[in-house]
């Protein structure tokens, strides 16, 4: 099986100033976000991993390197990285989430980006423009708090219906400016 691609998106956000405050750096996030035509047939099937298994890569491969080079290199530049699926409303929560919890997708970015950890995701169902908020984590360590981060990422015109957004979204830092102690400082005190 192959995707049915209908749009590649590439975002960079970069923030100079916080708050007042310069920002070293500056800091970026990157998204690439690939809408495809939803691979899972319309009606309920009990097996999705199938599909997520034959596809996987492929997606990963739309969407993790470009992310990495979108940033500005190799995956040296990136130190969070995250994931999400919005799935159009003719389709189910179930389809995002076999193609974004999937080694085959996810090894790919991870790989692209030099990482170790788990990618954090989102995956919700919604209609087209729909917003949705991908969470970012250190790529070597996700108790690293100044790494947590949310991105949030909209394509006006999808998911149609029958389509799904996949993307991949990648830090060059941790939050601009971030100041909290170190995890579990707290109890320690």
């Amino acid at each position: 099986m192959s995707l049915d691609v209908r749009k590649v998106v590439h975002q960079l956000v970069e923030t100079r100033r916080e708050n007042g405050q310069p920002v070293p750096g500056p800091h970026r996030i990157a998204i690439v976000g690939v809408v495809i035509t939803n691979p899972f047939p319309a009606t309920y099937v009990d097996d999705v991993v199938t599909i997520a298994n034959e596809v996987g890569a492929e997606l990963g491969a739309l969407v993790g390197p470009a992310c990495v080079d979108l940033l500005g290199g190799d995956g040296t530049t990136v130190e969070a990285f995250g994931k999400a699926a919005l799935v159009g409303i003719d389709g189910e929560l179930e389809h995002g989430s076999a193609l974004i919890h999937n080694l085959r997708f996810g090894n790919v970015f991870r790989d692209a980006a030099q990482g170790t950890e788990l990618l954090p995701a989102a995956e919700k169902v919604g209609l087209p423009g729909a917003p949705i908020d991908v969470p970012l984590k250190h790529k070597l360590d996700a108790k690293t708090r100044s790494h947590h981060q949310t991105v949030t990422f909209r394509i006006e015109d999808a998911p149609l219906p029958r389509e799904i957004l996949v993307l991949a979204a990648a830090a060059n830092g941790g939050r601009p400016l971030a100041r909290l102690a170190t995890f579990g400082a707290e109890v320690s005190s």
